[in-house]
């Protein structure tokens, strides 16, 4: 089989992780298949972060955590060491589309390397905050952007998990 299409079919969410960060090459290798992410127009109009910062990735646990209303002892990145986060220009009408064709991508390129990952939700939640538009700010980064989700990537700390029976009556052929 292709291993584009194995990687599609054997990529899962993974849910526990080692606390180990992954090497710097494998995070630049995950992030250059985002930048290569089909985009509108070429429009090319996303950014990722790349938090590797223990203290800064706690913050930012511990800010999703808040919005999504779990109780204190709980990560929403799994433990995860890594998260990517991918932004999208605000005003832009595909932002949506073009930011998760860069997390698929992402995805799919950490499993194909070995290495476990999730896609986490309220990155649009956490960068209406003060708190991580003034990180932008701080890293230079000019314009408005809104939050398309967190790539939290390590080594997997379980199994790979099989795979959900597809449903049914999801495919109709117009021969």
């Amino acid at each position: 089989m292709n291993e584009v299409l194995k990687a599609i079919k054997e990529r899962r969410s993974i849910r526990k992780f080692k606390p180990d960060m992954p090497k710097k090459e494998e995070l630049e290798q995950i992030i250059e298949a985002g930048l290569y992410a089909a985009s509108g127009m070429d429009r090319q109009g996303v950014i990722t972060l790349v938090i590797t910062n223990k203290e800064l990735r706690d913050r930012l646990s511990e800010a999703n955590r808040k919005i999504g209303g779990w109780s204190e002892d709980f990560d929403p990145f799994y433990g995860a060491p890594a998260i990517l986060i991918v932004l999208s220009e605000k005003d832009w009408r595909n932002k949506v589309y073009d930011g998760s064709l860069v997390m698929g991508n992402m995805l799919l390129a950490a499993h194909a390397i070995g290495l476990g990952s999730i896609w986490i939700h309220r990155a649009r939640e956490e960068f209406e905050q003060n708190e991580w538009k003034q990180l932008l700010k701080d890293l230079g980064v000019e314009g408005e952007w809104e939050g398309i989700g967190h790539c939290a990537v390590g080594y997997m700390d379980c199994e790979l998990p099989e795979a959900s029976a597809r449903k049914d009556g999801r495919v109709f052929w117009l021969e």
